[in-house]
């Protein structure tokens, strides 16, 4: 930990030495003369903090990339407007007057001016900086990271706050500049003018370009040493048990150097990633050949799902013969950080996480990610983008409705779960929407819930497809609108198809259960 901070100290320092910090220099003279602390400080807090989630929040409310950089400009060219024209000035104020009961100049202390200068700042901040918006878009953000987001966030502002301070105690010196604050503040605001202007149309670059950039060999080292060390791809860890290589031999991150390798965190009675496995399967056969390994990490969510038999039947069933890793200690689930049933991890041929997806679609987008690291690692000659429908579920529908007890409360009508224990329900008057209700003897087992004598279950749902987990040995009869359908169980606990139209739309089923039946877990599509 004391090297990441002093390396990510190191970087921001030479970092704001470099000609990619011309642009901003008039504000950080300018308007830090009387107020540095709250120049910097904001240029600091604010390319940090956009570095490190913007493009997180940028691609949760799909929104283009630039829009924080348009954004800073923007308000860096109101705050210079306001400086210049008093009553504009006073314009600007009038919301902070009602918010801080007296008048507060466009900028105040700085802090806002610096907030905008930071966005624009972001784009040139150094290959460190751009190792941790790697690191944000991944979604891999840990402790590690956000030291070395501090650390590179405190060695850039220190030369910008001595150069600031400097201009301001040279202007502390000029008693010419210093009896006309009306000057001052005039040409503050050209200052924000001219960075909102130079920035708005990329008319620095002739500049930086001309200026030797003494520092592009020191910032490109701290930037590989940070981007390995943050997004290495970890190894796989505790895999009991290794399918579909030969001799059940294990696989390694380093001995498939080389070869671009998609990580998959999966469950194997878990829809979603049953609706992702033509995707995988598909790629895993279209670009083997090119260099591409599929590597399928089996991370179990209920207890069945531990049995290496079952996940090798399972397997087989739907198809994957790509390497499969158990990982039932959940090692490798954690050594990711990984949260999601299911999750891929694009891996280069160097080792490093380029890519990640979590949950179900945007397959099309993803194979490209594939295509170009494939490309990358020399492949010259792809075969064509493969063309597997995508079946994920659009608009609203029903939330996962896990039965047993032993996941918290239970969207259930009527009575409660009579937890751990063996109990007759009969069914409400009503039901509510998105819920189920009980009728018969059922049994409390945590994980599932277990059918006695008269056992039935109606679920109300808004879905097109209805899924439940069932275990044990019997039968369960099915009846929504007016159809019945028999199900046999038997065997290792699987997801069963209870429903499927080509619409969603809001039903109401019954299921009547023979004894010894065991219910895991509806889910919809």
């Amino acid at each position: 930990m004391p090297t990441l901070v002093l390396v990510g100290l190191l970087a921001g320092m030479v970092t704001s030495l470099s000609p990619c910090v011309l642009p901003v220099l008039p504000v950080v003279l300018a308007a830090g003369a009387r107020r540095p602390w709250g120049v910097v400080g904001g240029l600091v807090t604010s390319f940090s903090l956009s570095t490190l989630l913007g493009s997180l929040v940028l691609d949760a409310l799909h929104l283009p990339a630039g829009l924080l950089r348009n954004a800073g400009i923007a308000t860096l060219a109101l705050l210079g407007v306001g400086l210049i024209f008093p009553r504009v000035g006073e314009l600007l104020e009038r919301p902070f007057i009602r918010l801080r009961g007296r008048a507060a100049e466009p900028g105040g202390n700085g802090f806002v001016a610096g907030l905008a200068l930071g966005l624009v700042y972001v784009p040139c901040a150094g290959p460190v900086l751009a190792t941790i918006a790697v690191v944000g878009a991944t979604q891999q953000i840990g402790f590690g990271t956000l030291v070395l987001t501090a650390a590179f966030g405190v060695g850039t502002g220190i030369p910008l706050f001595v150069l600031a301070a400097s201009g301001g105690a040279l202007v502390r010196r000029m008693r010419f500049l210093r009896a006309r604050a009306r000057g001052l503040r005039v040409t503050t605001g050209v200052a924000l003018l001219l960075v909102a202007a130079v920035s708005a149309f990329d008319l620095a670059s002739p500049l930086q370009r001309a200026v030797p950039d003494y520092t592009a060999a020191t910032q490109s080292a701290f930037g590989s040493v940070q981007l390995d060390r943050l997004t290495h791809a970890p190894d796989f860890a505790g895999v009991s048990a290794w399918l579909n290589t030969p001799g059940g031999q294990p696989l390694s991150l380093p001995g498939l150097r080389g070869k671009v390798v998609l990580v998959s965190f999966w469950t194997y009675s878990c829809i979603n990633c049953q609706r992702a496995l033509p995707h995988l399967e598909q790629w895993y056969e279209t670009y083997r050949n090119a260099g591409f390994v599929v590597v399928g990490v089996h991370t179990p969510e209920f207890a069945f799902e531990h049995d290496p038999a079952n996940v090798a039947d399972q397997a087989k069933a739907l198809g994957v013969d790509y390497p499969v890793a158990i990982d039932n200690d959940y090692a490798t689930w954690t050594a990711y950080g990984n949260q999601y049933w299911p999750a891929a991890y694009l891996v280069d041929a160097a080792g490093q996480i380029r890519a990640s997806h979590f949950g179900e679609g945007d397959y099309a987008d993803f194979e490209e990610e594939i295509r170009s690291l494939l490309g990358e690692a020399g492949a010259s000659r792809l075969p064509p983008p493969t063309d597997v429908p995508d079946t994920t579920p659009s608009g609203s529908q029903t939330a996962e409705t896990r039965l047993g007890s032993g996941f918290g409360p239970s969207a259930m009508s009527g009575e409660r779960l009579s937890a751990g224990r063996t109990h007759d329900y009969t069914f409400p008057a009503e039901i509510s929407s998105d819920t189920f209700a009980l009728d018969g003897t059922w049994t409390d087992a945590g994980e599932y819930l277990a059918s006695g004598p008269g056992a039935r279950l109606r679920l109300d749902f808004h879905a097109a497809s209805v899924h439940l987990v069932l275990g044990g040995t019997g039968t369960l009869t099915v009846d929504v609108d007016g159809d019945h359908r028999t199900i046999q169980v038997a065997g290792p606990p699987r997801l069963h198809t209870l429903l499927d139209n080509d619409e969603s739309g809001h039903g109401v089923m019954t299921l009547s259960f023979s004894p010894d039946v065991q219910a895991y877990d509806f889910t919809f599509g």
